[in-house]
């Protein structure tokens, strides 16, 4: 079973007939015969005699199934590292193929004042029928797959004396039976994307990946990073970074990160509207139907459906003082200029691999951004039958005679001619927010505190006759940063059910000193550091009871930093108090909530591990299904021993010996780990990201 989203959707209606579209565009729809088991209704899916075809059984990641023309698939969609389980195969006739798709992490921008590279894209691969870059068919084997989800590579902090750097390389991400050695046909894996060049470094391997980084504006000829290939899969992957040339002078401007479909631009200021542009991604059709927004993805060109589902696209360089370039659609992140309201490059989407934004320079040096995390998505054909839908929005699938939209990016849910009024049945969870980073002031041997989870809210509501539209947020968990906390975004059903994003972790260093130490306050609030109160959250105390919340959803504080020592508290979860440090250990996060029995579905992986003994009304003993819990406290100097564990739910580790802190798990709300300080100060010390949120309904199939 896959959990999404450490370190993780849009519609379906009809679609076109045309089974050899490009890019397999062709189809749509969801099904609505998959209540009590797909192949046993009588007359509506098979008619023959004897006994009814069985498709393959397969488990983890987040479920959708929708129509191409009259095939119906199964999509399993991994924001996160996790397990695919094929159980059985297929029989009487239906396939035993699978389609793929598999993109790496984004690499991050390259870092201090303007001329700084974007990110390159993270390495693209699909064998989708049709599609410009097929690899060859895959054939499933009954077995453990495993699917790793590359991270985004951070973004080169600035300014001196830790700017001028590289962006960090992002993660591979892989799909693979178990076990199986590298290289081989049956070993899929892209390569990360390379690190933006900052304007005053030179050349390194790190700037090489699935697609390369983009090299800083410098009188200097530099070429930006190139992409990696695979003698098993000789398709491309990915394209170079854009390089540096001689004219150098206004507007000054890094080169654009690679991208899946094309080169980084260079950084020519004759051509001011493309010059460093990230190299734009490639569209993948393999989520949902071609006919509606696909459930992930980033936006591309054109307009509708046909302009989603794209991944894969470069960072865009940084500008001095002018207008960062843009990147590369496909979820690449704009550079840092005067369009973007912070100094810093952008991050590039999450589970895009698109790569972060070029640092600038506006008043002040800037750091780059951090990459996209990747995606790994996974289909195959489940029967062949008319659908018919009730609604259409998110990631679609059936269980306990329920239809349940599963959003992991915002979107709209919509009814269809066939939808009768109901009452639905919804959870809605905010972003959260990131742990404590550390900087450079005079408070720099503090760890940082645990970021709080996002609001956890649980109810029902009615829907009534159709046509009605109803706007989805997904909220955005806070980005770490060395020296800052970012809180998390607001999720809402309608703005009437709306979520609070969490509170981001305090944090030590950079004047004035005492300022941000505190955690900030959200649905739960992020821990303290170092003497200071964690923040206070805005839902009310869990009572232990899953069930329908209070308007204000369920949220609690953090922990307290230390008071001798120097570790930071606890972030809070949804279902407890973030811990306070007590040395040597800092605090540990809070406890997150079981999702309510109608979201487990078994062959899902939605959520993140849990208590399997919970001593709490409404939940199981699965150990699964778990959101919203709070990030751990970092390390300070003088050292402490223990980390704070991120809480049940998906919640970051804090950082120890001078570590970043941990990234929660996307898609569950989660908090973010304190960074850690030990020894000798070093400059910026991130705090792990937040989690995003998720949006999920039900109603009668």
């Amino acid at each position: 079973m896959g959990y999404l989203g450490r370190r993780i959707g849009l519609s379906q209606d009809s679609g076109d007939p045309n089974p050899g579209a490009a890019n397999g565009a062709v189809g749509g729809g969801i099904l609505d015969l998959f209540a009590n088991g797909y192949f046993e209704r009588q007359g509506d899916i098979y008619n023959a005699p004897g006994n009814p075809p069985s498709a393959m059984s397969a488990t983890g990641g987040i479920i959708n199934d929708y129509t191409i023309s009259s095939d119906v698939y199964r999509a399993h969609i991994f924001t996160s590292s996790g397990t695919f389980q094929v159980n059985s195969l297929a029989e009487g006739g239906l396939p035993n193929s699978l389609e793929y798709l598999v993109v790496a992490g984004g690499g991050g921008g390259g870092g201090e004042s303007s001329q700084s590279g974007g990110g390159g894209a993270g390495g693209f691969r699909t064998n989708l029928p049709g599609h410009p870059v097929k690899a060859a068919d895959y054939t499933a084997e009954v077995g453990t797959y495993t699917v790793t989800v590359g991270a985004g590579g951070l973004g080169a902090l600035g300014p001196s004396p830790s700017g001028g750097k590289v962006g960090s390389q992002g993660g591979n991400s892989e799909f693979f039976p178990t076990p199986v050695s590298y290289p081989s046909t049956k070993r899929i894996r892209s390569v990360g994307g390379g690190g933006g060049m900052g304007y005053t470094s030179s050349p390194v391997p790190g700037m090489n990946g699935g697609s390369g980084g983009g090299a800083n504006n410098t009188s200097s000829t530099y070429a930006g990073g190139t992409a990696a290939t695979d003698p098993n899969h000789p398709q491309i992957a990915g394209y170079a970074g854009g390089g540096s040339e001689p004219a150098y002078g206004a507007p000054y401007a890094g080169g654009g990160g690679g991208g899946a479909g094309r080169v980084g631009a260079p950084d020519n200021p004759t051509t001011p509207l493309t010059r460093s542009t990230g190299g734009y991604g490639l569209q993948a059709l393999i989520a949902g139907p071609p006919a509606n927004p696909q459930p992930i993805g980033a936006p591309g060109p054109g307009s509708g459906a046909a302009a989603t589902g794209y991944f894969a696209g470069g960072g865009g360089g940084g500008a001095y003082n002018s207008p960062g370039a843009a990147g590369g659609y496909g979820g690449g992140a704009d550079g840092g200029g005067t369009n973007i309201p912070s100094k810093n490059g952008p991050r590039a989407a999450a589970s895009t691999g698109g790569g972060g934004g070029g640092g600038a320079y506006v008043s002040g040096h800037g750091s780059g951004g951090n990459g996209g995390s990747g995606v790994v998505v996974v289909r195959y054909k489940i029967a062949s039958a008319p659908g018919v839908q009730k609604a259409t929005g998110g990631a679609i699938s059936y269980y306990g005679g329920k239809t349940i939209h599963t959003f992991t990016s915002s979107g709209t849910f919509e009814t269809t001619s066939d939808w009768s009024s109901a009452t639905v049945e919804y959870v809605v969870i905010g972003g959260g927010g990131s742990g404590g980073g550390v900087g450079t002031g005079p408070h720099y041997n503090d760890g940082g505190g645990g970021g709080g989870a996002g609001s956890y809210r649980t109810g029902t509501t009615p829907i009534g006759a159709h046509p009605v539209s109803t706007s989805i947020q997904v909220g955005a968990g806070g980005g770490g940063r060395g020296g800052a906390t970012n809180d998390g975004t607001p999720s809402y059903l309608g703005t009437p059910i709306t979520a609070p994003g969490g509170g981001g972790g305090g944090f030590g260093g950079d004047a004035p000193p005492n300022s941000n130490k505190t955690g900030r306050n959200g649905g739960s609030a992020g821990g303290g550091v170092y003497g200071n109160g964690g923040g206070t959250g805005s839902g009310d105390t869990f009572p232990g009871t899953i069930g329908a919340t209070p308007a204000n959803g369920w949220g609690n504080d953090g922990g307290n930093g230390g008071n001798v020592y120097q570790q930071g508290g606890g972030g809070g979860g949804a279902g407890g108090v973030g811990t306070n440090s007590v040395h040597p250990a800092a605090g540990p996060g809070g406890v997150g909530i079981q999702l309510p029995s109608t979201f487990r579905d078994p062959k899902s992986g939605v959520g993140a591990p849990g208590p399997t003994s919970p001593g709490v009304t409404g939940a199981d003993t699965s150990g699964k299904y778990y959101v919203a819990g709070g990030g751990g406290g970092g390390l300070g100097n003088p050292a402490g021993t223990v980390v704070g564990t991120g809480g049940a739910g998906g919640g970051g580790a804090g950082g120890a010996g001078g570590a970043l802190g941990e990234s929660a798990f996307t898609n569950t709300g989660s908090g973010g780990g304190g960074a850690g300080r030990v020894g000798t100060p070093q400059a910026g010390k991130q705090g792990g990201s937040g989690g995003s949120g998720i949006v999920i309904i039900a109603y009668p199939t």
